[in-house]
């Protein structure tokens, strides 16, 4: 049975009535932006949610994630009603919803990792283009990393980028 969806509206309501809003996104990414009132329980961690009897509204980022994960979520909430908030926290925010921004908590992981590899792979392809082609190595070598990262879930541009300095949280 699929989750039922509340739109943005509508899940304002049903927190307004009590409903626990559960942002299931990595720490990384809700540290950057979230929901305020929201708890934080990353999909890793759903076995443990206390909801103490109040029902259940799941978000992430765009809805995606919650909806491909719903039979666990279901599972989480157990016995309570449980909704998907429709679009997530960028419908969430096109509904003009507020949201709770902190710029100095550094972007999230994975999109480092995108920055990275684009950066790498277009600078491997003009400097394969302009210097030698023995730097078109390094566009495959980063490729071959995402193909590792997709079958895999391992991701060692992500391992190495969440130790670098810029990486560490700024405390509120």
């Amino acid at each position: 049975m699929a989750i039922p969806t509340l739109s943005p509206r509508e899940a304002e309501r049903a927190i307004a009535a009590g409903a626990l809003l559960v942002d299931i996104r990595e720490p990384d990414e809700f540290a950057r932006e979230h929901i305020a009132g929201a708890v934080n329980v990353p999909l890793a961690a759903l076995d443990g949610l206390a909801h103490g009897g109040r029902p259940v509204l799941f978000h992430c980022r765009s809805g995606a994630r919650t909806a491909a994960c719903a039979g666990a979520l279901e599972r989480a909430a157990g016995d309570v009603p449980c909704h998907i908030l429709d679009g997530g926290l960028q419908g969430w925010r096109a509904a003009g919803l507020a949201t709770r921004v902190d710029r100095r908590q550094p972007l999230e992981i994975m999109r480092q990792v995108q920055l990275a590899a684009g950066g790498l792979v277009l600078t491997g392809m003009v400097l394969g283009l302009l210097v030698a082609p023995g730097f078109f190595a390094i566009p495959a070598f980063v490729g071959g990393g995402l193909i590792v990262a997709g079958a895999t879930g391992w991701c060692g541009m992500a391992r190495l980028l969440r130790v670098m300095p810029w990486n560490r949280r700024v405390m509120a």
